[in-house]
Formats: structure tokens, sequence, C-alpha cells
């Protein structure tokens, strides 16, 4: 399916869905510093482009896309963030949506923070999406259940014009793994650490982790172990000399970038885009389900044109 990506970032959901085959033709976003990251590692352009303006719109349209994915920032909705829509940001989530029911794909998938369900904007464009024709589904998916080391909870909205079978969903459901994925499950002793700090939003929160379980969520904030930490209860191991926080690139591993992925630009930036990227497994593993769920319709449209066929002979 030709395939544009809104909201694109360093390019986590492209990638995922590249290496399920989908076929990414453009991608856009507004941040130069994640743009440079993108055109180093994908062949298909990359457009500097304000999606809340309409004037970009027709340049989306012009590649013609069967799909469109996105992630509008999220920020607004996030626990990480102030939780506060009247920031501006929310409003990239209607924009999404006026693209998308603008250009007319025949599918698309929107991904975001799970906290967006409690939003009166969902409640919005979900109403929006369906007068424009489209059927949908939607799913809460904890990364760590689909192939990423790390405890991540993240809504998609996936719609498709004319109608879809109910498998979507079952498929999405079914086809997770049975126990979250660990650090070390991922990743072996790579890392060459066992624990390491990961800075809590506040210290009544843990800060000492073990590889043997799921990371917390990669958010963009990595710090240091400051001189004042305490241990907290919850704590995998007691500080110590060789304890430390993972190193940008290591956090990238746990995004589930491949390690030849390029990434360039300041230490800041670089965090920031990887904190904000869709971890590439997760992106893969729901563009496998929307291809498992085509599969299925075919099978089905199949067997009903055969046995209508049937039905003619007698």
């Amino acid at each position: 399916m030709r395939t544009v990506d809104l909201f694109a970032g360093c390019g986590g959901l492209s990638l995922g869905f590249q290496q399920a085959g989908f076929d990414i033709v453009a991608a856009f976003d507004n941040w130069q510093s994640v743009i440079d990251i993108y055109k180093d590692n994908f062949t298909h352009p990359i457009f500097n482009q304000d999606l809340g303006d309409p004037e970009g719109y027709r340049l989306i349209a012009d590649f013609a896309p069967e799909l469109i994915i996105g992630g509008p920032p999220c920020q607004d909705f996030s626990s990480a963030g102030k939780r506060n829509e009247n920031l501006g940001r929310a409003n990239l989530t209607r924009d999404f949506a006026d693209i998308v029911c603008l250009v007319q794909p025949t599918s698309f998938v929107m991904e975001n923070v799970s906290l967006i369900t409690r939003s009166p904007i969902l409640a919005t464009v979900l109403e929006q999406f369906k007068k424009n024709g489209y059927e949908l589904t939607s799913t809460i998916l904890n990364a760590s259940y689909c192939g990423v080391p790390q405890s991540r909870k993240r809504y998609f909205l996936i719609g498709k014009l004319g109608g879809m079978n109910d498998n979507l969903g079952m498929i999405l459901n079914q086809n997770q793994s049975n126990n979250p994925i660990t650090i070390f499950d991922y990743l072996g002793d790579s890392l060459e650490l066992e624990y390491y700090y990961r800075h809590p939003r506040s210290y009544q929160r843990r800060g000492i982790f073990s590889i043997h379980e799921p990371s917390p969520t990669v958010r963009g904030v990595n710090r240091p172990i400051p001189k004042t930490y305490q241990k907290h209860p919850g704590d995998a191991c007691d500080l110590n000399d060789q304890l430390r926080p993972l190193t940008t690139i290591e956090r990238s591993y746990l995004q589930t970038f491949p390690k030849t992925f390029k990434f360039k630009g300041s230490k800041s930036d670089l965090e920031q885009a990887i904190g904000n990227a869709v971890p590439v497994n997760l992106a893969k593993y729901v563009a496998n389900c929307i291809n498992k769920s085509i599969d299925c319709d075919a099978l089905q449209e199949s067997l009903q044109q055969a046995t209508n066929k049937q039905l003619q002979l007698f």
C-alpha cells in the first residue's frame, strides 16, 4: 500500500511499517532536527511542513496515499506533560483527522498516548471519521507484549473506508506474546550491565531498574543520578559506583531502532527525538496485524464468491 507518514519524527512508525512490507512514499514533520535524522535513514522524501497549515494538504494528496499513518504530538495528553489541551498541540490531532478526511486514503493509522481516551478531542475526531465513511478499530497496546523491551502503553486508531470485518481488533489482541519481553530477552548482555538508573518523575517512584524486566517508558529526559538520590523501596539494587543511566544510543535500542540506524544532532535533540518515537517493533506489530486482517478479508471474500457460484449452480 502507498503510505504517507505524518508527524513522522525520526522514523519509528515509518521503519516498522516499511519492515512489514508497506511502501512509504513520503513523510512530513516540522522539526528540522528529526528531519535530518530521517533523511539519513530513508530513501523516500520527507518534507518540512507545518501540518496545521491547510496549504500542505495538497502536497500530501499529490502522493495519492492508500494509507496515512501518523502520531500527532501527544504532550497535551501525556502524563509526562502538563495535560493541558489548550496549549495548542492537541489541535494537531484534529489536523490529522482533517487531512485524512480530505485526502480520503483507503485506510489510516493514528498513534497516541493512552490518556487520549480521556480527552473530548478524541470523541470529536472519532465522530468526524465516522461521518466521512470510516469504520474504526481502536485498542491500547502495551509495547512489551509486542516485541519491545519496554512497558509503554499506546493508543492506536485504525480506520478503513467503506467498512471492515471485525477481525482486526481480534488479531491485534491475539497476536501479542504471553509474557512481556525484557531488556535481557531482547539485547542479552550487550549493554554490559545488569542494573541502570532512569530518572523518575518524582522521588515517590523508583529510579533503579534491572535488565531482567521491561524498561519503563523511554521519555525525552535522560539525567544522571543526582547526588541527593535516596534509595527507593522498589529499586532493583542498592546505589553503587557502577550504576549509571543508559546512553542516548542504548535508549534507541529500547525503542527497537536497529544498531545500523543513524542518529546525529545535539544530545538534547536526540534524547527528545528518541523518546518521542514510536517503537519500531510496535509499529511493525500493528502493520503485520493489518496485513493479517487484509489476508483474512481476502480469504472471506474468496470463500463468499465460491459460495455464490455454488448457489448459482442450483
